[in-house]
C-alpha cells in the first residue's frame, strides 16, 4: 500500500476530504520520524516497536579490488512486530 492509497483509504472511512486526510498522514509520519530521531526509539502498542542500531565505523574489504575501505557510522531502522500483530498476522481462518 502506497501513501496516497492510505491518504485515500483514511478519507473514504472517516468521510474526509481527501486534502484533509493527506495533512493527517503526513502529520502521522513526520512525529514517527521526529520521535526515532530524537529518542531512537518508537513503541506503538498493539503494533510493534522501531529501534534505531547503530553501527560503529569500520575498516570493509571490497571484494573486487582488494582495496581496503573506512565506512562511517550509520544507522539502521529495525522493527519488530508487537504480540498483537503477529497473532493476527498468523490466524488460521
Amino acid at each position: 500500500m502506497t501513501k496516497s492509497e492510505l491518504t485515500q483509504k483514511l478519507a473514504e472511512k472517516f468521510n474526509l476530504p481527501p486534502r484533509h486526510a493527506r495533512i493527517i498522514v503526513d502529520a502521522f509520519f513526520e512525529n514517527i520520524l521526529r520521535a526515532l530521531i530524537l529518542e531512537d526509539k518508537l513503541i506503538l502498542r498493539g503494533f510493534g516497536s522501531f529501534i534505531i542500531k547503530t553501527y560503529k565505523p569500520r575498516l570493509r574489504r571490497n571484494p573486487q579490488t582488494g582495496e581496503s575501505i573506512f565506512v562511517g557510522e550509520r544507522k539502521s531502522l529495525i522493527f519488530k512486530a508487537g504480540k498483537s500483530l503477529l497473532s493476527r498476522l498468523n490466524k488460521s481462518e
